[in-house]
């Protein structure tokens, strides 16, 4: 029972990571096309700057949860 756990904790680690790894840039992309993106000079406005970090942080989770999911289907 435990290594069945562990397979399932793995691949949920996996399906998760791989979620983030589609939708974040997808969304990044229609933030990026959106009007308050730009101000009226093309300079990016806070809407753009924090929604960006917003993505950058959940993609280092996203590969963080990969690393994970991959070193505990290894070990199991």
């Amino acid at each position: 029972m435990p290594e069945a756990v562990g397979t399932l904790g793995a691949i949920l680690l996996l399906v998760g990571a791989a979620f983030s790894a589609v939708v974040w840039p997808a969304f990044l992309r229609r933030v990026a096309r959106d009007e308050r993106a730009r101000d009226a000079a093309g300079r990016p406005t806070r809407f753009l700057t924090v929604h960006v970090t917003l993505v950058a942080i959940a993609i280092v989770i996203a590969i963080a949860q990969a690393v994970a999911g991959i070193w505990w289907l290894a070990v199991s």
